[in-house]
């Protein structure tokens, strides 16, 4: 497979394109991340020919329908050519697997963006969406998107990349050819994963699937996707993770000896307890399979669900 395509704010990057020429390169975004994606950075205010360097502008007004304008002169208005920059660059974005925005920003900030009032008088609200980031998750609300702040949590970076690898496979899938012999075999590989983020959710997709004879496959489909984009973004807890081990821990219970079985439960158990990392019975489970292999387990995206170079399970 090629590399999932990830849309960015180029500053994040290292690019130069900030109103005051600099720029907010992120370590892990230009680091680790990078050997594994392909990005399409995005500058909308350096596109929109707004000048680098340039005065900074701001929200203001209505925080669901803002305007930016200056910060220093608030006659200067650039929502319309922000929101042009957006129309222009929708179609260049149609094959991502998700992006990641620059918080705080007038024009990239993702969400509790700072709005002023008209009146210059009262506080800020942190209530804003970016004038080009409330367009995209407006045309792509199924995309995975995140701030790059938000990636500092250990759970929220590994719940955004294995979104993005989900996406990234969803793709392909369609790029092959929807049957519904290939529906089914994607729900069955995500079956596992799908449950540590929710149950009712792979329940109900389950029951999405469970007659598609005669149906309008790409209306099923188009459902099953935002169901299953949105189960994703749940935070998986240790509750949760725990249940899937154990679940798998139940394919092995004839095939390995007690002491093997009493370890594995061990590391389980200090998962559970906060001891270790999840990678620990990841690992140790993925091991025994190696061992034992299980053609219906080797299928489950849930113990490799992207490259494991990028460390993302030693943190949760």
């Amino acid at each position: 497979m090629t590399s999932p395509k990830i849309g960015i704010s180029s500053c994040l990057l290292g690019q130069p394109v900030r109103f005051d020429g600099g720029h907010k390169r992120d370590a892990f975004i230009t680091g680790p991340l990078a050997e594994f994606v392909e990005y399409v950075p995005v500058c909308p205010e350096a596109e929109a020919g707004m000048g680098i360097p340039r005065p900074p502008i701001r929200l203001v007004g209505d925080p669901l329908q803002p305007r930016a304008v200056g910060t220093d002169n608030s006659e200067r208005d650039f929502t319309e050519r922000l929101q042009t920059i957006a129309e222009r660059r929708l179609p260049d974005l149609l094959d991502l697997c998700g992006y990641i925005l620059k918080k705080d920003s007038p024009s990239c900030g993702m969400e509790r963006v700072k709005v002023y009032p008209l009146t210059h008088k009262g506080p800020a609200e942190r209530k804003g969406s970016g004038i080009y980031a409330a367009r995209l998750q407006q045309t792509f609300p199924w995309l995975p998107m995140e701030e790059e702040g938000r990636l500092n949590d250990p759970v929220l970076r590994e719940n955004f990349v294995n979104r993005v690898y989900v996406q990234h496979r969803w793709r392909k899938m369609r790029a092959e050819g929807l049957t519904a012999a290939s529906l089914l075999a994607f729900h069955t590989e995500h079956k596992y994963m799908l449950m540590a983020h929710s149950q009712a959710a792979y329940q109900r997709m389950g029951r999405l699937l469970s007659k598609l004879s005669g149906v309008d496959l790409e209306r099923v489909a188009d459902e099953y996707h935002q169901e299953l984009m949105t189960a994703l973004k749940r935070r998986v807890n240790r509750k949760r993770h725990v249940n899937v081990l154990s679940h798998f821990l139940g394919y092995l219970k004839k095939r390995i000896d007690a002491a093997d079985k009493a370890e594995l439960v061990t590391r389980i158990e200090a998962y559970r307890r906060e001891e270790v990392p999840l990678v620990v019975p990841v690992t140790l489970l993925r091991d025994y399979f190696r061992r034992y292999p299980d053609d219906y387990i080797s299928r489950q995206y849930y113990l490799a669900p992207y490259p494991e170079k990028l460390g993302l399970r030693n943190a949760i």
